[in-house]
């Protein structure tokens, strides 16, 4: 067998390192401030993986002679400046994070070939999803859970009859079934506590083209906040209130603006992933058409941030296979 790391090994690991040393940078930053013991346990607890993460791939790339990725350093986080987000905040943070960790490393393990590659991603699952009950966890015991709706028991074992059960904009429309409930609720905490972080991102910005870009991200975030929650409260069912308080009012910059654009870019591409995944368990017509619409419009706005990357050179490349066309010219 070839012991060589093969493009999905390369492609993934090139990705949570990034993703990674980023997190160290802000996870270091909450620990300057957070209050509450019990919360900056768990902040520890998710800096150490992210650490052990980080160094497990520096292991693999020195062995294999590959060139360590640029990532993010503590040249990109101001330690010393004022809080930004409440404790409270931290634990929406980071099961928000947490979720788009576990679903990178979930769907690297049927890549991963070598060994190596392959018992790091299936601990980083294992810590990750440790993490994240962890954080279910806290939410409950502070009152901060913010639960899927609850719906009835059925009362029978039963089966779809009539194609209407797919209308969505003409005729009787049914009510949303528990996956699409499941999905609208988790993309509404999405959208929610997306916007905390770009309001904090926004007011903390130095440049005015990253700035726009915030601002833009902000108006989205909103926007689809509110389709989910109007389509679940069209059903009598509760949504999620909005997390804004959670931000200071701050505008030193704890983060810099290279960061701040790589972490909305990065986390907007795994919202289009959230959406796909909303959009293949969306029976209804009308629902499957927004989910259309909400990908259209994140796309877009992820091209846009990567321009703004590549402006300001901050855009480091991903590993791609040899340019033959370019090999053979010279």
């Amino acid at each position: 067998m070839d012991k060589t790391l093969n493009a999905a090994e390369q492609g993934k690991l090139w990705a949570t390192y990034m993703g990674n040393t980023m997190s160290t940078c802000v996870l270091n930053y909450f620990l300057q401030h957070v209050e509450d013991q019990d919360i900056k346990k768990i902040i520890e607890f998710a800096l150490g993986i992210s650490k052990q993460f980080v160094q497990t791939i520096t292991d693999i790339f020195n062995q294999e002679g590959y060139p360590i990725p640029a990532g993010f350093t503590e040249e990109d986080v101001n330690l010393q400046a004022p809080r930004l987000f409440t404790d409270d905040f931290y634990l929406h943070y980071l099961k928000y994070t947490g979720k788009a960790g576990i679903n990178l490393y979930g769907i690297a393990i049927p890549y991963m070939v070598r060994a190596d590659t392959r018992n790091l991603i299936t601990q980083c699952v294992d810590l990750t999803t440790k993490l994240l009950n962890q954080v279910n966890e806290m939410l409950i015991a502070k009152g901060l859970i913010l639960g899927a709706p609850i719906i009835p028991y059925p009362e029978q074992v039963d089966f779809v009859k009539k194609q209407k059960y797919l209308n969505g904009f003409f005729g009787k429309v049914r009510p949303l079934n528990a996956l699409e409930i499941a999905h609208l609720h988790d993309n509404a905490l999405n959208n929610a506590t997306s916007k905390v972080v770009l309001i904090g991102f926004h007011q903390t910005s130095q440049l005015q083209q990253t700035k726009d870009y915030f601002a833009k991200g902000i108006e989205i975030a909103d926007k689809h906040l509110d389709k989910c929650t109007k389509m679940l409260e069209d059903e009598n069912l509760s949504s999620v209130p909005l997390l804004d308080p959670l931000v200071t009012t701050s505008t030193t910059p704890p983060f810099s603006d290279k960061l701040m654009m790589f972490h909305k870019v990065d986390m907007f591409i795994m919202r289009l992933r959230t959406y796909g995944n909303a959009l293949a368990f969306a029976s209804r017509h009308d629902l499957a058409a927004q989910y259309g619409k909400f990908i259209l419009e994140v796309g877009n706005y992820v091209e846009d941030g990567a321009n703004v990357l590549i402006d300001h050179g901050w855009l480091e490349q991903i590993p791609q296979a040899a340019d033959r066309e370019a090999l053979a010219s010279v």
